[in-house]
């Protein structure tokens, strides 16, 4: 129980890696409050979590808008009277040649990747420095490290955000809040999954391919960066500050011969 009476916010918590970090933040005695544009999605994994004996509620906003995220945090707070760990998991892909990308849609994944790491943090921070305590882990990338074909804009948001992270460690050290990034590899999200099974024509084929770039020779699970996620937020990792913590099957500093 290494959360225990902890109340935690994770965004984009209605499926993939937030889902099963709110499944095992729960699991370790944590008050998880699941945050999701999808109320339908967010709603299931509170079912879930409460019907494995867990605790949590669900707050529909969205991170890219002060005031939705700034009510969120108000509940919150209203419910609970603190928020002792903040998850950064919302995010979305951006794909294709730097040349071909729409404006427009070069905006958005920089508004939800960057601006919604930004805004909760911003609306978080007031209250865990009154309490003189906290954690907040930002989800970056591997590919902030390394380049890979066509991902201009997602690599541009998650090296943001790296950067991010240890300027907001500077800030906030002397109020005890600890501020951490996750940089996983490919993980094999229902998102990733539908992502394979629409844009290639050999789904199976990708797959072996995404799975020479590791080292483990397999993909990632969403419960592996569950776990680092629990690690950054738990007191375990209380001399962890401003990290970078990669769960990324070896992608980033290995190669296979």
């Amino acid at each position: 129980m290494r959360l225990q009476d902890k109340v935690v916010l994770i965004t984009g918590s209605g499926s993939g890696i937030g889902k099963s970090t709110a499944l095992l933040f729960a699991r370790e005695g944590a008050k998880v409050v699941v945050n999701d544009l999808n109320a339908e999605h967010g709603n299931e994994t509170v079912n879930e979590i409460e019907s494995a004996g867990g605790e949590a509620v669900f707050i529909q906003a969205d991170v890219t808008d002060p005031s939705s995220v700034a009510s969120m945090v108000e509940q919150i707070i209203a419910k609970y009277g603190r928020i002792d760990v903040l998850f950064n998991n919302a995010g979305i892909s951006g794909v294709g040649l730097l040349h071909e990308i729409e404006p427009e849609a070069w905006d958005k994944v920089m508004n939800v990747n960057i601006r919604g790491v930004f805004l909760p943090s911003k609306y978080v921070l007031p209250h865990m420095i009154e309490k003189r305590n906290g954690s907040i882990i930002n989800m970056s990338s591997c590919i902030a490290e390394i380049g890979l074909a066509r991902r201009a804009s997602y690599a541009t948001t998650k090296g943001a955000v790296l950067a991010l992270t240890k300027s907001m460690q500077v800030d906030y050290a002397q109020y005890n809040i600890r501020v951490n990034a996750l940089l996983p590899g490919t993980i094999l999200t229902p998102f990733v999954e539908n992502y394979l099974k629409t844009s290639y024509d050999n789904p199976a084929e990708a797959i072996a391919g995404l799975k020479k770039r590791q080292l483990s020779e397999e993909l990632g699970r969403p419960e592996d960066v569950a776990q680092a996620a629990l690690f950054l937020a738990s007191d375990d990792s209380k001399f962890v500050m401003g990290s970078p913590l990669y769960v990324d099957g070896g992608v980033v500093f290995g190669k296979n011969a």
